[in-house]
């Protein structure tokens, strides 16, 4: 696999990460990685959803990516993101400036330019 990923010129920080995901995963199912399946991928990323906090649609942050690579592209087998389903994103609301700090960034705008431009905004 480590191969594998850096012939598909993956970052050194992916390469690390999916080995590590890759090793958790057979180490939660004591079994070698390529005896394991898209079943065993729902479970691992059920699991590890249900126990911590995941950052959901960030691709590296996903730890069902290192399996689901290893098991579609290196060994060639079935798998879609329709067999290992996405639990909801969240979607935060953006900070809203008081009037004091909407005050305080206008000042310090230097060019009249760019505090015409804040104002505006």
């Amino acid at each position: 696999m480590l191969e594998e990923l850096q012939r598909r010129n993956y970052s050194e920080h992916t390469i690390r990460y999916y080995i590590r995901t890759v090793e958790d995963f057979a180490r939660r199912f004591n079994c070698s990685p390529d005896r394991l399946g898209p079943r065993h991928i729902r479970e691992y990323q059920a699991e590890l959803f249900s126990k911590t906090e995941v950052v959901i649609g960030h691709g590296i942050n996903d730890p069902s990516g290192g399996p689901a690579v290893l098991l579609h592209q290196m060994l060639r087998r079935a798998w879609s993101v329709a067999d290992t389903p996405y639990p909801k994103r969240t979607h935060r609301l953006p900070a809203i400036l008081s009037q004091e700090e909407v005050a305080q960034l206008i000042d310090a705008a230097c060019p009249s330019f760019h505090r015409t431009l804040l104002m505006t905004l």
